[in-house]
Formats: structure tokens, sequence, C-alpha cells
């Protein structure tokens, strides 16, 4: 299904709802309706026009005929949709006893307006090559012209739209509105196309912001509500992190076993040469850098360390003990431990296998991430059979000294501990046993107790509210309830906005 062209599936769905048309209660005030929904749709940065003093229908005015056409003149920007609108409109409040008296009637009334603030061509210039219409923008923009509209002539005199109405400065829609730390603000939100790198597309929005700034008045300014870039810029900023402790952790604990510059480099070397392999195959398999991939990179960075270290350590071990040359021990190494690394390899990628024959909406999201583990296996693999061998055979040195110095076991204390905790777990089966027995029992109790969810927690910086009031409420008193919840969150010291 998730494979399903969605045009089609909305046809379809199309069709299904004429099929049931005459099946549905007759009460239904209107027929059912669908649309298409994609997650990526979200908008991906929300900001609002904000002013004390600044009418909402001029921020609004500017926000539709300014902001939001340049920046959907921007690559990867999809839409741009403005929330609260406050656009222009003259409200016309009919004063039934002054019609009344004048002998006019709502009809009549309705007809006089229409008919003087029609625009119509004003005439026709034309020869005997072409005809050119005469237009000309002659309707009326405000209350205050409204108000002289005459309307009627009763007993030789003009009878005036304010005379019979009140006219007044409004909006078009009065039952919608936006806040922005308890002020009234015009709320935008930005769109990028299906295709379209979410930093890229903010970053070049941003970039037009204080263009937009420059034009608006002094007192009105653009706040930021929410940044999608953000989160993701956190993101690949903690994996990078984890990256480069990983790699630190591992040079480090290879200097200090064998305690050689040359071999710290090799694992150093070949760990990120893995890695940059595993980017290339994402961009070859057409993904980017998103949550679930560098969920995957950060787990591939432990499993790509440990072929090359298992292949430095054998090759180093041949050349301590047994005394050969840099190049004999790699080609020994090599031969020894390669098909012990394949195997491992092969069996932590069938771990995953399941998870890339997986359908469904799960299967979908985590497609990616196990292709991502498998590639980089594949590769720490490749790299660990051919360059670190090769890295080996060039860089690795053993001096008599440190053979004499091995043989003498000063060198081998952890070899000792281990000697002596293998001896002790033999010597006590029983207790081992039963050690073993109670910690397959703790972890499947602590496996029923954790809390279980889908995705992780995260911590975005955003927390998002539903309210719900009774069906009837206005929405003067649904604004003013709106407004005491807003207030509750407003006073809290960790907040920082409320909109």
């Amino acid at each position: 299904v998730l494979n399903r062209d969605i045009d089609a599936a909305a046809a379809d769905v199309q069709a299904a709802i004429a099929r049931t048309q005459r099946s549905l209660p007759p009460e239904m005030t209107s027929p059912p309706s669908y649309r298409k929904v994609n997650p990526a749709d979200a908008p991906i940065l929300l900001m609002s026009l904000v002013s004390g003093t600044v009418p909402l229908t001029d921020l609004d005015a500017f926000a539709e005929n300014v902001i939001s056409p340049s920046l959907s003149t921007i690559d990867g920007v999809a839409q741009v949709s403005i929330f609260g609108q406050q656009k222009y409109a003259v409200r016309i409040q009919i004063d039934p006893s002054a019609l009344a008296a004048r002998g006019i009637s709502i009809d009549q009334l309705q007809a006089a307006i229409a008919s003087a603030n029609s625009n119509t061509p004003l005439g026709v210039l034309q020869n005997n090559k072409q005809q050119l219409t005469i237009t000309a923008n002659t309707q009326l923009t405000s209350a205050a012209g409204f108000s002289n509209l005459i309307i009627a002539t009763k007993n030789g005199h003009p009878v005036r739209l304010g005379e019979v109405t009140r006219v007044v400065d409004s909006v078009q829609t009065t039952t919608t509105a936006s806040w922005y730390d308890g002020t009234r603000a015009i709320i935008m939100a930005v769109q990028r196309q299906p295709d379209a790198n979410t930093v890229d597309v903010v970053d070049k929005v941003k970039a037009m912001l204080p263009s937009f700034q420059d034009q608006m008045p002094a007192a009105a300014q653009i706040k930021l509500l929410n940044d999608r870039s953000t989160s993701i810029r956190q993101a690949v900023d903690d994996v990078q992190f984890t990256l480069l402790l990983t790699i630190a952790l591992v040079v480090m604990v290879i200097f200090v076993f064998l305690r050689r510059v040359t071999a710290t480099i090799i694992p150093a070397v070949a760990v990120p040469i893995s890695l940059i392999a595993t980017l290339g195959a994402m961009f070859l398999f057409g993904f980017s850098i998103d949550n679930i991939s560098l969920m995957g990179l950060t787990l591939a960075v432990g499993l790509v360390v440990d072929d090359a270290i298992v292949m430095l350590e054998n090759i180093f071990r041949h050349m301590e003990e047994d005394g050969l040359s840099a190049f004999d021990a790699s080609l020994k190494g090599a031969r020894e431990i390669g098909f012990t690394i394949i195997s491992i390899s092969i069996s932590l990628v069938a771990v995953f296998i399941p998870v890339l024959l997986m359908g469904g909406v799960i299967g979908r999201i985590f497609n990616e991430f196990a292709v991502v583990v498998t590639v980089a296996i594949l590769a720490s693999m490749f790299v660990s059979l051919t360059l670190t061998p090769m890295l080996c055979s060039r860089l690795l040195s053993v001096t008599k000294a440190d053979r004499e110095a091995h043989s003498a076991g000063r060198h081998d204390i952890v070899t000792r501990a281990y000697d002596w905790l293998l001896s002790f777990c033999l010597r006590h089966t029983f207790l081992i046993f039963l050690v073993f027995i109670t910690t397959a029992a703790a972890s499947v109790w602590v496996i029923q107790v954790s809390p279980k969810g889908f995705f992780p927690q995260e911590d975005i910086g955003q927390i998002s509210v539903t309210t719900m009031a009774r069906q009837d409420i206005s929405f003067d008193a649904m604004a003013k309830l709106q407004g005491q919840v807003a207030s509750v969150f407003s006073k809290s010291p960790y907040v920082d906005h409320v909109a």
C-alpha cells in the first residue's frame, strides 16, 4: 500500500464516496470530503508579525503582498501559509428604521452599492488597426468613501449610505486570530518541497528576513516561533561529537595497549574511511542525513571499530611473539583472521535482514536505518581485509626490546587478570550459573517495567497544546479562555514565548 501512487489512491477514495452518497444519512449538511496529507508537508519554519501599534490589517497586507511572494520564489519552498489573517474589509451595518423612513428596501440598497462600486471599462479607444479598452480602478477602498456613496434620491435630495447604515473599517473574518505573548499577531508558516533540504531552505528564508524587517514600520517585528532546522543541526552535531569521541577513545585504547603512535594511526584512518564509504552509499541510495540515518551512523560507529582492532591486534601479536616482519605478519594475520571477520560481519548483517524485508509503516521508516548499518558493516569488513593489513605492513614495527619485554611478561597484566578470573569461574560453576540465571531474570523484569514507545522522547524545546470547549461557545468567549491558558504558561520561568 505504501508504494501506491497517492493520486490514484485519491481517485479511488473519491469514487468510493460517490458510490455511497445515497446511503449517507439525510441530515448531513455537507457531503464527505477528503484531502491528501504528506507528513513532509509540516511547516519547517513558523514566524509571527507582531506590533503594539501597527494595525493587523497592515501587517496582514505586508505578509500577503510582500513576504509571501518573495519567499515563494526561494528554491525548495513549496508553500507559504498565513494564519490569523486580518484582511481589510468594509462592514456595512444596516439601520432598518432609517431605511424604512426613506422608503428604501435592503435589495435596493444592495443593488445601489454593487452598481456604484463595480469595476467596469470606462470606454474604448480604437482606430482602423487596433482597439484599446480604457479601465481605471474606481472602486471604493475605505469606510469613509462608502459613507459618502449616494444610494438613492428622495424628494430631490440625495440619500447617502452613511445616513441609513453604519460603515466601519473592519476585516473579512472576525472569527480567527493569532497571538504572540498575549499580543495579536499574524502567523506565517513555510513548507518545503518533498525533495528539498530543510536546513538549506531555512537558511535561505532567514537570509531574507532582515530585508523584510527594514521594509516594515519600526514598531513591527518579525519573530521566529519554530525552526525545524534547529533540531536537525543539533542531531548532526551530536553525531559528529559521537564520531569524534569514539575515534578518540579507540585511538587512546590502542595507544595504551600497543604503545605505538603508528599503531594508533591505523584504526584512526580505517574508521573514518568506513563511515565515508557509508555516506557515499547513502548518496547513491538517495538517503538524506535525517534522524533515522543519523541513528544508524551512531550505531555503526561501534561496529566499524571492531574489525580494524581485531585485525590490528592479530598482526601485532605475530610481530611481537613470532618475530615476523611487518609484511609477513600482515599476510599471516590477515589469512588467519580474515574468515573470522567475514563471519562476524555476515552474522551482524543477518540481524538487519528482517528489518530490510519488513513491510508496513514501520518497515518503511526503518528501512533506511537497516541499509545504513548494513552498508557500514560491509564497508568496515572490506577496509579491515584490505586497507588495515596494508597499513600494518607499512607502519608497524617491533624492536628487540619489545620482544624481550613481552617474553618477560611485563606487559601481560591484563592476560594474567583474565587467567585468574577464568580459573575462578571454572572452580565455582554453580555460583556463576546462579549469577547467569539471576541476570537473565532481572533483564526480563527490566524489559517489562521499562517505558516503551515507537520513537524515543526528544527534547525539541517546544510544547504543543490543544484546547477544546463546548460547541456553542462564542469566538470572543473562546478567545478569552485561550488567553487565560496562555497566561498560565507565560508565568512559568522556563517558558520564553507563547504563541
